[in-house]
């Protein structure tokens, strides 16, 4: 399978990129709004990956390219240009592609994080107001630690919870999401719902913040 990560130069983008190319053997395609950003940020990819004796197919581009080429489109960009991103790729997407969006918009206060839920209801219900009708929308990754996913040497153990209202591109988003050894992927249902998930976002950062042995927490849930 061939996935995109749009801003996959960025935080997320990069964990998910370095585990889908340590754990799964998809063609990833690293996008940027500067083609030789994403083409240098993949080089840096090799180099953390040939450290381990690991080989992936991997490359890069502009944001539309990369969507043009890709089966799954990763939004790794945050919330604030998740519409600019999807209107510059929109006519590279279709029925076949399934958009994924893992941002969570949040504020920060004396208090700490707080879940900044825009006039969409979600980022994702955002997502998929900008996107083509026939377009596949999935939240998921939200509450997934960049940090964590981005150390190879650390193990995962945890859960992503994904919403969205087309069977088909939950289906993908599944397989693909347990692709990454010690990720499991569970459905908390449509769109609608969206903000529940996104919401857990800000809580497990402030669990990190104000406990010293929660680290780059995550959920599990049993």
């Amino acid at each position: 399978m061939r996935i995109a990560l749009c801003g996959g130069t960025g935080d997320i983008g990069a964990g998910l990129a370095l585990r889908f190319a340590c754990d799964t053997d998809h063609e990833l395609l690293i996008g940027s709004r500067d083609p030789e950003k994403a083409r240098a940020t993949v080089e840096e990819y090799r180099e953390t990956l040939e450290d381990r004796d690991l080989e992936a197919s991997i490359k890069g581009f502009d944001n539309a390219m990369a969507a043009d080429r890709a089966d799954v489109v990763v939004l790794a960009v945050p919330p604030y240009h998740v519409r600019d991103t999807v209107e510059s790729i929109a006519d590279r997407l279709d029925s076949s592609t399934t958009l994924v969006s893992p941002a969570v918009g949040m504020q920060r206060d004396d208090a700490g994080l707080h879940y900044n839920r825009p006039s969409a209801g979600s980022v994702t219900a955002m997502v998929a107001a900008s996107a083509p009708d026939e377009v596949p929308i999935v939240g998921a990754f939200h509450s997934l630690s960049a940090g964590k996913l981005a150390d190879l040497d650390r193990e995962l153990s945890e859960d992503t919870l994904l919403v969205g209202d087309d069977e088909d591109g939950l289906d993908t988003v599944e397989r693909l999401a347990e692709g990454i050894e010690g990720l499991r992927a569970l459905r908390a249902g449509p769109i609608a719902n969206a903000a529940e998930v996104e919401s857990l976002t800000p809580l497990l950062i402030n669990l990190a913040g104000n406990n010293a042995d929660l680290h780059d927490v995550g959920v599990r849930f049993e």
